[in-house]
């Protein structure tokens, strides 16, 4: 007789502690600092749900869920322009007009 098991532990947010606290370390959007907690599924039905042990950065956009001292630094909220071109609202280098891309992080402008 053969048994087959369908399941497995996925991590899920539990609670916003600071909106656009950090940036993805992945993707470079604004990601949130959140309570995260694990959930064991079987058969894909949620059947034993845990605190994590200290908050965590989780990326809206790419769903990662990652430690905030590996994340990016959030962009400043108020940058004045440079007189001679266009800064990136993501690393805040100062690039040409004509570009559509940051070519330092690849940020859309």
């Amino acid at each position: 007789m053969f048994f087959f098991f369908v399941g497995g532990i996925s991590p899920q947010v539990r609670q916003v502690l600071k909106p656009d606290a950090a940036r993805c370390i992945r993707c470079g959007s604004l990601a949130d600092l959140v309570e995260e907690e694990k959930v064991l599924k079987l058969f894909f039905v949620p059947v034993w749900r845990w605190l994590g042990k200290e908050p965590v950065i989780y990326c809206n956009n790419c769903s990662t869920f990652f430690p905030p001292s590996t994340s990016l630094p959030p962009p400043p909220s108020h940058m004045p322009s440079p007189p001679d071109g266009l800064r990136c609202h993501s690393c805040a280098r100062v690039v040409d007009p004509q570009f559509s891309f940051c070519p330092y992080c690849g940020y859309s402008l």
